[in-house]
């Protein structure tokens, strides 16, 4: 039988309610541990690695006290944070909302008979410039191993050049892709996917290739007035960068909004916008 490793992000607009600080969705996070069991109880060759979004809980903290900057800029130098205890406390705290939510998600995994594990990358990963340096990978190899689900998520990390900083699901996943080379990467979110006409959201881009997005970035060729914007760019061409570096790697942004899309992108369907090579 052979494994397929796949990572999942469960975004954190999915699971929280970003318009009420500390609120997660919890029915919604009932029906996504369930659709995830469902396919992991009959898919026993998929080897899942979750990890999810900050949402409502860490970004009010990381906002106020500038955690993802770091408490030292690019030159070396002292930003003007005020006093180092005052980062270290925002670092602590931003910590602590993260951990509040992965809480709220692992105990949906756990109530739907998901024998899942989470591994905070703030108690294991060092970084540098957001890039993962240091980190024990075996504990997840061995989780995986014994069909536990191992769950990261965006949370906060002591890095080499900025102090400390907040490691998004993304910079996680990008350390995750070189360690484990997984077939596939979905996001699920809200959105459905890359829109051609964005924000009037009419004509969903089924399938974007590496060679069409250097056209489209360089306004080139008919699919030129796709609009990939603000966070959906950021996220396209993460995504693309990896695949790049990644045999036989594609990547799919689709929203898991609607009860079932999760399972069907889990079983292989395009429910949102395939990113292949």
């Amino acid at each position: 039988m052979t494994k397929e490793i796949v990572l999942l992000k469960l975004g954190g607009s999915l699971i929280t309610d970003k318009d009420t600080p500390y609120t997660p969705r919890l029915d919604k996070l009932k029906e996504l541990a369930q659709e995830i069991k469902t396919v992991l109880d009959s898919r026993p060759e998929l080897l899942l690695i979750l990890g999810h979004g900050s949402g409502s809980f860490g970004h009010v903290a990381a906002k106020k006290y500038g955690t993802r900057n770091g408490l030292i800029d690019p030159k070396g130098l002292k930003r003007p944070l005020g006093s180092d205890a005052e980062y270290w406390k925002g670092f602590a705290e931003v910590r602590f909302q993260a951990a509040e939510l992965n809480r709220y998600v692992m105990e949906s995994f756990l109530n739907a008979g998901v024998p899942a594990i989470s591994f905070p990358p703030s108690s294991s990963m060092v970084s540098k410039n957001r890039k993962v340096t240091h980190h024990n990978i075996m504990a997840i190899r061995k989780s995986m191993e014994t069909h536990l689900l191992p769950v990261v998520y965006g949370d906060v990390a002591f890095d080499e050049a900025l102090g400390g900083t907040i490691l998004s699901t993304e910079d996680v996943f990008t350390f995750l892709v070189e360690q484990f080379s997984p077939a596939r990467i979905l996001l699920a979110g809200m959105e459905a996917g890359v829109w051609e006409d964005f924000p009037a959201r009419t004509r969903l881009v089924k399938q974007i290739q590496l060679s069409d997005y250097e056209k489209m970035r360089a306004g080139i060729g008919g699919s030129a007035s796709t609009d990939v914007t603000g966070g959906m760019k950021a996220k396209v061409e993460e995504m693309l960068a990896l695949i790049q570096k990644t045999k036989g790697l594609t990547a799919q942004i689709f929203s898991a909004e609607e009860s079932g899309f999760l399972e069907r992108a889990l079983r292989g369907e395009n429910v949102g916008t395939l990113l292949t090579a």
